[in-house]
C-alpha cells in the first residue's frame, strides 16, 4: 500500500474558508457590480464554482486571474513571436487563397 494512501487527509485550515468569497464579497473585493461579476463568471470567464445556486470565488484565485494576460495580450504575445516565421507569408496566402480572398486590396 501507497504512503498517500495510508496518510490521512489533511484538515481544512479554518482560515483557508475565509479566503472563499460569495458574489457579493467577490463584487466588493473587486469594486464591481455584483452583475458584472456574475457575468464573467457564467461565461467562464473568470474562477468561480456554482455550489447549489450560489457561486463561491476563491480570493487566491481571483488574484492570480488578475494578475494574468488577457486573450488579447496574449494573441499579440504569439503574433510578435510569429513576425520572424520564415514560413508566415506562405501560409497567409494559403489562409486567403482558402477564403477566397486576396491579402491585399491591390490584388
Amino acid at each position: 500500500m501507497s504512503q498517500a494512501a495510508t496518510e490521512a487527509p489533511k484538515a481544512v485550515d479554518p482560515r483557508d474558508l475565509s479566503e472563499v468569497l460569495t458574489l457579493a464579497e467577490a463584487a466588493e473585493y473587486l469594486r464591481v457590480a455584483e452583475s458584472d461579476i456574475l457575468d464573467l463568471a457564467m461565461r467562464h470567464e473568470m474562477p468561480a464554482r456554482k455550489i447549489g445556486d450560489q457561486w463561491r470565488f476563491h480570493k487566491q484565485a481571483i488574484v492570480d486571474w488578475l494578475m494574468r494576460s488577457s486573450p488579447r495580450e496574449r494573441l499579440l504575445e504569439h503574433a510578435g513571436a510569429l513576425k520572424d516565421d520564415p514560413y508566415l507569408e506562405e501560409m497567409l496566402q494559403k489562409i486567403y487563397e482558402e477564403r477566397g480572398r486576396p491579402m491585399t486590396e491591390d490584388e
